[in-house]
């Protein structure tokens, strides 16, 4: 197994939370122009709350700090312990695909019950990672 596969899906994850965090950036400025609202009015998270209408790109930005935190670490694991094996790959990718999946929903239509289905299979899946890394470091 390439040593260096694991470093790709979490490369995968950062190009995701660059793509939200530039739709969190021009969907912001793009408000604060059209509505005419001076920076300053937004100062704190209670403030942008009041003001700005549109969170769901915030909202999903913040999310890629939560459980993908245990994602990245759970990687760091895998390539420093040699536990690159192909269910640990295809376990991330799967992650990542569903976590593309999520954001995808959280920034365009925001159904919640399909957000919360991808979020949940994601979930799954990152414990199922964290499985089968915990399983190998007790074999």
């Amino acid at each position: 197994m390439e040593e260096n596969a694991i470093w790709w899906p979490a490369l995968a994850m950062v190009a995701l939370t660059c793509a939200v965090w530039f739709r969190m950036y021009f969907m912001r400025i793009g408000q604060m122009r059209r509505e005419r609202i001076h920076p300053q009015s937004v100062a704190t998270s209670a403030q942008a709350a009041a003001r700005l209408t549109d969170s769901r790109a915030a909202d999903n930005f913040r999310n890629l700090f939560e459980l993908p935190v245990l994602f990245y670490l759970a990687l760091v694991i895998a390539a420093a312990n040699g536990q690159v094996t192909t269910s640990v790959l295809v376990l991330a990718w799967l992650f990542v695909v569903l976590r593309v999946l999520h954001s995808a929903i959280h920034c365009t239509y925001n159904k919640v019950m399909h957000r919360f289905q991808a979020y949940l299979f994601g979930g799954l899946v990152l414990w199922a990672l964290w499985g089968a890394l915990a399983w190998e470091l007790l074999v």
